[in-house]
């Protein structure tokens, strides 16, 4: 129960802040025209701390234990947020981000604590809880930020900061050290620190690679998305924080509505390939009308864009993640699932630049067509793959060939 806490103080505290970046940072430019392209730069610098700490904090983990790594996180998003909120210049806001994405690992460590204090047949339970805690915090954190910038801009970031210092005096009065020194590593290499290793072997299974091309495509756009789309809504449709921070809420609602309870039926009847297909389809679509507000400044179009995008891109992330792991051997779904969420990661340093210039340079319509065009190569990935889970289930079902390893990294 009190990791459940934990985690929704600290989703909560992360996402307070979502709807209030760009209103935040439009005080401090001399030319509100580039707001798309720092808010970019902004998202993309968190993004490249992360990809940089995130090895570093698991294995560090593994090595001290979780208490003190979450708290070393919990402390330093804290600290982050509250220069980020105080402000007073531009460069401040960038060392906020940086403070923060280099200590982010605050979820992957709370993870890492239930990994060590359950059975592993009951690990996807406790996951599937914090995850669902995480969502409930992930709506209340938008919305409560919203209303917080009534206030003022910066009143949000202070509360974030005070939720995740809240949470850090809950971990460390009630909070136990679940990793026991006789199970942590006694050394670290060099090479574990590395945050190019995954990525570096994200392409090393040759029956994924056209998948996994395909993820990056898919969560190129995603971020790029993320960066801007509060930008739109304050530049095209005149939305205040407010009116930016339910919107935001509204796609963590719509993404939770489909992960609970429809992408299991819609998995049954379509199966992974058809139900990637249609889901990319539909997401590709929902750029385009998100981006048509550059032409028709309605509240109607963002409303059925982001619900279209909501809905689809929880379907399109399952699919994928169900098609990826069907390719590879049982002992390498870790490692294939590192690959992923790296090639994640990057999307997230790539995207955000991308669509920041594009929205500046060329305007919304011709960002968000990018990111269809995105869409476009990634159905294309997925299209010349299909061949390949085909054979490989019709092989599933050859009685002399069970006992064969029929898709492994060692044919690389």
């Amino acid at each position: 129960m009190l990791l459940l806490v934990i985690a929704l103080l600290n989703t909560m505290g992360m996402t307070i802040i979502i709807p209030l970046v760009p209103f935040l940072t439009l005080q401090y430019l001399a030319h509100p025209t580039n707001l798309a392209a720092i808010v970019g730069w902004l998202t993309a610098v968190y993004g490249i701390c992360q990809l940089i700490a995130a090895p570093g904090l698991g294995v560090l983990s593994d090595r001290f234990g979780r208490r003190p790594i979450l708290f070393i996180c919990l402390l330093g998003s804290a600290f982050g947020y509250l220069i980020f909120g105080l402000g007073g210049a531009l460069w401040l806001l960038f060392l906020g981000r940086i403070i923060d994405g280099l200590t982010g690992g605050n979820i992957s460590v709370l993870f890492g604590y239930i990994a060590d204090i359950t059975e592993p047949e009951d690990r996807g339970k406790y996951f599937g809880m914090l995850g669902g805690v995480a969502g409930i915090g992930s709506l209340i954190g938008p919305t409560l930020g919203g209303l917080l910038a009534t206030i003022n801009y910066r009143a949000p970031f202070l509360v974030a900061a005070s939720l995740l210092l809240l949470t850090l005096v809950c971990g460390y009065f009630l909070l136990p050290e679940s990793l026991d020194k006789e199970h942590r590593i006694t050394s670290i290499s060099v090479s574990e620190l590395n945050p190019l290793k995954q990525l570096a072997s994200a392409f090393r299974w040759k029956n994924v690679r056209g998948l996994l091309l395909a993820w990056f495509l898919y969560a190129l756009p995603v971020s790029m998305l993320q960066a801007t789309l509060t930008v739109l809504m304050q530049g095209r449709l005149g939305f205040n924080a407010t009116q930016a921070g339910l919107v935001v809420t509204l796609v963590g609602a719509v993404d939770i509505l489909v992960q609970g309870v429809l992408v299991g039926w819609f998995l049954t009847m379509l199966g992974n390939i058809r139900l990637g297909l249609i889901a990319l389809v539909l997401v590709g679509i929902s750029y385009l009308v998100l981006g048509s507000i550059a032409f028709l400044a309605t509240p109607l179009l963002l409303f059925v864009g982001i619900i279209l995008f909501a809905g689809s891109g929880s379907l399109v992330e399952n699919a994928l993640r169900g098609l990826i792991s069907e390719m590879v051997g049982r002992h390498e779904q870790g490692r294939v699932s590192g690959a992923t969420q790296s090639l994640q990661s990057l999307g997230w340093v790539v995207g955000p630049l991308v669509g920041g210039f594009m929205y500046t340079a060329w305007g919304p319509f011709q960002a968000y067509a990018s990111a269809t065009f995105s869409i476009v190569f990634a159905i294309l990935c997925l299209w010349i793959v299909l061949p390949l889970p085909q054979r490989q289930k019709a092989k599933e079902q050859t009685p002399s060939e069970k006992e064969v390893p029929l898709l492994s990294s060692e044919e690389d």
